[in-house]
């Protein structure tokens, strides 16, 4: 295959600042003197996707074990949420405003030493060899953990799984600390669409094919924005669509 300048790889006139880990991957696929068809956007969900498990209900369990939070009351909420979540029914702004109460007022060395035990106590048992292995296949995309769980949560888990680009819902901060609300759009079903897109725009990225990884159906909006859709490990309603749409089904597990 004929060689490609990064002039002919990077996008046309972008429309914000490339992120300097995005212009690092089209030079160095550019200075391997071949594409392999294209850079794909790589987008995946994290809970009971890549995780082998959901790491915003199991923070509401870690708190409660830990005595941040009234152990009975909180992981009864908790549970209902989840139900909700399970059932295409949960109230997004109420179940994010009740993940971030706990971290309010609290200061960055009490919040930064919380995501480090969370990590290593609960988040490493979740990590699934085959979800590392299909990272690894991504290496030369894009790649983008786009998840419901709050940025609090989810950065660590990002950088655990050596994931850079991170979309997830964010928690309001007033003078370096949380309220306790959400800021701006959170990243839950059209939601995702709305996140990935303002993404996009903002790394000046323009048009590239894109393929999304989920395991919900709760994800429905995306997986059918995505080029490619694949549904991992899917709950019985995306398995039924996926059938119907002649998805991709993987199993990471």
């Amino acid at each position: 295959m004929a060689s490609h300048s990064l002039h002919s790889v990077l996008p046309k006139a972008p429309l914000a600042p490339v992120d300097t880990e995005v212009v690092a991957l089209y030079a160095s696929i550019a200075a391997r003197g071949s594409l392999r068809v294209c850079i794909v956007l790589a987008l995946f969900d994290l809970d009971n996707t890549l995780l082998a498990g959901d790491s915003d209900h199991a923070f509401g369990d870690y708190l409660a074990e830990i005595g941040w939070v009234d152990a009975k009351v909180h992981r009864q909420q908790n549970d209902a949420f989840y139900r909700d979540y399970q059932q295409g029914t949960l109230d997004i702004m109420a179940y994010s405003e009740f993940v971030l109460r706990p971290l309010v007022g609290r200061s960055s060395a009490e919040l930064k030493k919380l995501q480090q035990t969370y990590v290593r106590e609960v988040i490493e048992a979740m990590i699934l060899p085959k979800a590392e292995a299909l990272l690894k296949q991504h290496e030369d995309d894009i790649r983008v953990i786009v998840t419901a769980t709050n940025h609090f949560i989810t950065q660590p888990i990002a950088d655990r799984l050596g994931v850079s680009h991170l979309i997830a819902t964010e928690g309001e901060k007033r003078e370096g600390l949380f309220t306790g609300k959400v800021a701006g759009i959170p990243c839950f079903r059209e939601g995702k669409i709305k996140r990935v897109e303002q993404w996009k725009l903002s790394q000046g990225l323009g048009s590239l094919p894109s393929i999304f990884y989920s395991d919900s159906h709760n994800d429905l909006p995306l997986l059918l924005w995505a080029d490619e859709a694949v549904a991992v490990d899917p709950d019985a309603r995306l398995a039924e669509e996926a059938k119907q749409r002649n998805w991709r089904v993987v199993s990471l597990r």
